[in-house]
């Protein structure tokens, strides 16, 4: 009787000890994913207010005022190449661009982990500082 109880002691230490190493795997994978996906995210975000700002160079170039739906318009085409969620704001001579994107999990959707999500901003000035 001592053996069965002995048995179905490990049984059950085994089935969290693999648990935990299948957490930890998923942290670790699944992490590296989201990291992946944030870096996306921040890298996209800075080509749309890149592109926003390139748009006004004209115009500041021969002292007009920027055109607001040109400036945005070109960062939501960067916005869509890129396949990324995200929100364009001209704030006072400046360009905002907020970017949603996400990783697929792998091993923590085991645990109900189905996906995480990641995040970038950029901003850039759209008028000199003259």
């Amino acid at each position: 009787m001592a053996g069965d109880q002995r048995g179905v002691s490990l049984s059950a230490f085994f089935a969290v000890v693999v648990l935990a190493l299948l957490l930890v795997a998923g942290l670790v994978v699944d992490g590296g994913a989201q990291a992946v996906a944030a870096r996306r995210a921040e890298l996209v975000a800075s080509a749309a207010a890149r592109a926003a700002a390139d748009e006004t160079a004209a115009a500041r170039l021969a002292g007009r005022t920027p055109d607001a739906g040109a400036v945005i318009a070109a960062a939501r085409r960067v916005l869509d190449e890129g396949e990324v969620d995200g929100d364009v704001r001209l704030v006072g001579g400046r360009v905002h661009v907020d970017t949603r994107t996400g990783a697929d999990t792998v091993l923590l959707s085991l645990v109900g982990i189905t996906r995480l999500e990641a995040k970038g901003s950029a901003e850039a000035d759209l008028v000199s500082n003259r």
